[in-house]
């Protein structure tokens, strides 16, 4: 059996999205920047896209600018929002320890440049504390950008209450939501966002193609200039294919995402239930605020990376953390952020899987892991420690 468990990475195009982007490639395939005929069929097809993610956020079409994915939405809406509070004299921003890479880099490179930045602790469930974002508030404070989902551990944070808290102290609210749009419902009036950032391939959708929601009077600093795309924001010609795609994936993902919930949640508790089956284990995240597809695991006294090998050669594909940083040998911040120690971290394991994944897969991935774990054990010297007596287990 071969077992695709690596769907935070990226997941299987749908056939409703390929479909949809056939005609752009070789038919209406014309700039849509072009006045002509053929390129106003283009054009028209860029504006049914715009509409029908808008219609899924509940949001208005020229609030949507479309980009190459998660990371460029991330740095065009944190710059942005500095460069609004820069000008008003404010130059502090707010985030948490366990955002992604393309949140984590863009806030280093505004430090160079004057910036204050406080990264928010999070519970040992990886949550963010509302209280803790309210103490952390001040009056110079520019953006507060929190990830809807962590691409990690899973954890959904609260994002209606945060938000409310920065749209009553007026602070710019952005949040990194490529891992949850399409998993989850929703509804951006209810949520108080200002900015939040998707990916295409997270949901079924082609890969290089994203979307950024800019809440209408927040004004937007291009990363791209040249031509007048994206109302101006976003220089270069539309991918057409690409956008047309996104829209058909997101649009098949929320009319049937609760079913898709309903399905996976009993799954993802059958896995998790067989994995803290195998001695010295523990879940990572919280076990009911998560994604519905999304286990992470520690096990203590093996590396991470032989089990990803060995698990491979069995047919299970799965991942230590996120496919961004797969080539670090550094153990995940997100995990040492929770407060796992370096070691257990190591030994970490996310399997996230499908809207087609099934029981039986869902106990081979089980019963495989268990071999592995075992094998790696019986060759570690740290295990024979542990089991010895010579250093106290960390995970009981």
């Amino acid at each position: 059996m071969k077992v695709y468990a690596d769907n935070a990475a990226t997941t299987k195009m749908s056939k409703t999205a390929i479909k949809a982007m056939l005609p752009y490639f070789d038919g209406c395939y014309a700039n849509s920047s072009s006045l002509h005929t053929p390129g106003q069929l283009a054009k028209d097809a860029l504006a049914s896209a715009r509409a029908d993610i808008a219609a899924t956020l509940n949001c208005k079409p020229n609030e949507i600018y479309f980009t190459s994915g998660g990371s460029e939405s991330d740095n065009q809406a944190i710059i942005s929002a500095a460069a609004v509070g820069e000008r008003k004299g404010k130059k502090h921003i707010i985030s948490s320890a366990i955002e992604h890479h393309a949140v984590l880099h863009t806030l280093d490179k505004l430090k160079k440049r004057g910036f204050e930045i406080t990264l928010l602790p999070v519970h040992e469930n990886g949550i963010v504390r509302p209280e803790d974002l309210k103490a952390a508030l001040r009056d110079d404070t520019a953006l507060v950008t929190i990830m809807f989902a962590n691409n990690e551990i899973g954890t959904i944070q609260p994002i209606a209450e945060l938000g409310k808290i920065c749209r009553s102290h007026g602070v710019l609210f952005h949040t990194d939501a490529v891992q949850a749009v399409g998993h989850v419902n929703i509804d951006i009036p209810s949520l108080n966002i200002d900015m939040l950032s998707l990916s295409a391939h997270k949901f079924h959708g082609p890969k290089g193609v994203g979307a950024l929601y800019v809440r209408t009077g927040v004004a937007l600093t291009n990363l791209i200039d040249g031509g007048a795309q994206e109302r101006g924001k976003r220089a270069g010609t539309e991918n057409i294919p690409a956008i047309v795609g996104m829209a058909a994936a997101l649009k098949e993902c929320a009319a049937k995402i609760d079913a898709t919930a309903k399905k996976l949640v009993p799954l993802r508790e059958r896995l998790i239930d067989g994995l803290l089956g195998i001695p010295h284990t523990a879940l990572n995240g919280d076990r009911t605020e998560r994604l519905p597809n999304n286990v992470n695991v520690c096990f203590e006294g093996i590396e991470g990376e032989s089990l990803l090998l060995m698990l491979d050669g069995c047919g299970v594909y799965a991942s230590s953390g996120s496919a961004c940083t797969s080539g670090s040998l550094d153990p995940s911040h997100v995990l040492l952020a929770i407060g796992r120690p370096h070691d257990v971290a190591h030994g970490s394991l996310r399997l996230t899987f499908a809207e087609d994944a099934t029981a039986e897969q869902i106990d081979y991935i089980i019963e495989q892991t268990e071999k592995v774990v075992a094998y790696l054990r019986n060759m570690s010297p740290v295990w024979k420690d542990l089991t010895e007596g010579k250093k106290n287990y960390v995970i009981q």
